[in-house]
This record gives C-alpha cells, structure tokens and sequence, in this order.
C-alpha cells in the first residue's frame, strides 16, 4: 500500500528499518527510553499549564498508558536477558523543540503539534517494525501501534483547542500552516541520514566508498 498519514509527510525509509532489525537490543533499549521520556513529557505540559483541567485529564490518562508501555518493554528487555543503559537522546525531539515559539499562546499550540508528530512518528514506525521484526519485539509493536494512533489524535485534538481558544489568527489556515511547518521539519529529520541509531533516528549514513 502507498505511504498515507494525516500527519506525517513522509515514511520511514527503508534503511532505517533494515539498521533496526540488526540493532534489536539498542532498538529496544531506546524505545524503553522514549516510553519513559513520553510520559514525563505529558506530565511536564500538565504541569505547564495546570490551571488547564480538561488538558490535565487527557494528558494525565496518557502518561499511566505510557508508562504502562514502558513496563511492557522493561519486562521484555528482562526476559531476553538485555540489560539496559543510559543512551544519549538523539537529535529528532530536540531539532522539533527548537521551532517551538517561545511566546503563548503560540507556544501551547507548538508544544501540541511536537507531541502529535512524536506519537504520529512511532505509530508509523510500530507499524513498519512489527512485520520486520518477528515475534516477541514484533508483537509488542503491533500491540503499541493503536496506543500511539490513539495518542498523536490526543495531541492533535489538544493543539487544535489551544488555537481555537487562542483566536483567529492562530486557527484555521494558521494552524493548517504552523501544522505543516512542523510537519516539514519532521520529514527533514527522517529522511536525512542519522550518525547514531535511535527510534527516531534518520536512515544510517553510508560508508564512503573509498572506505569500503
């Protein structure tokens, strides 16, 4: 079937599927990591804007399924016997957080938008994965796959009240465009090749034929 998302703008390149299959237990680890990462992430925006009751219940029902998922993974690498590390993050969340406004109610909606493209991003990568990789990682990822479609709509649905209350400046075709700013750079940091493998990582750099 041809690549098809309402959010993302490209899909994960095949090389970068291939890198994952050969790295099992650093892809893993990783996504334990963003798991973990994912949850304090929604918890830190509860925090952020706490006068914000509706935000806080969906994002408070988002971050127990997160960390749900992570239990799933830590009982996993516990079960193949991969004993986890700390890894430094990649460049994907950070490069996203850099076009994130540093002035609200811009800033809200930013935030929103880099969440619904991070949970959009890993559905897609969960559905790449799960056939490539065979049972037990590849049943996991079919699993995880609906959790994080359910998750980039949370997002999404939050971004786009953030811009309705912010006014009409900011929703509509304002935040069809700021929508599509994000949307860019996100498949900018997929298709561009990555020195480091991580979830979200680009595809791998290719040696240098001089050097093969």
């Amino acid at each position: 079937m041809p690549f098809a998302h309402p959010l993302l703008a490209v899909a994960t390149p095949d090389r970068w599927v291939k890198r994952a299959v050969q790295c099992r237990d650093l892809l893993l680890i990783d996504h334990a990591n963003c798991e973990k990462k994912a949850a304090s992430t929604a918890l830190a925006l509860m925090f952020a804007y706490a006068e914000d009751l509706v935000l806080a219940g969906r994002l408070s029902r988002l971050a127990r399924e997160e960390l749900r998922h992570y239990e799933q993974v830590a009982g996993l690498l516990e079960s193949l016997d991969i004993a986890p590390r700390r890894l430094a993050p990649g460049r994907y969340a950070q490069r996203l957080r850099r076009l994130v406004a540093s002035a609200e109610p811009q800033r809200e909606i930013d935030l929103m938008l880099c969440g619904a493209l991070i949970e959009a991003r890993s559905a897609e990568r969960f559905s790449a994965l799960a056939p490539a990789l065979g049972p037990p990682l590849g049943e996991l990822f079919a699993a995880l796959h609906n959790a994080e479609a359910r998750h980039f709509k949370v997002y999404l649905g939050l971004a786009r009240r953030a811009a309705a209350r912010a006014g009409a400046s900011y929703a509509g075709a304002a935040l069809d465009r700021r929508t599509a700013e994000f949307a860019a750079l996100e498949a900018q940091l997929i298709v561009e090749p990555d020195e480091e493998f991580r979830f979200h990582s680009g595809p791998p750099v290719l040696a240098s034929p001089h050097n093969s």
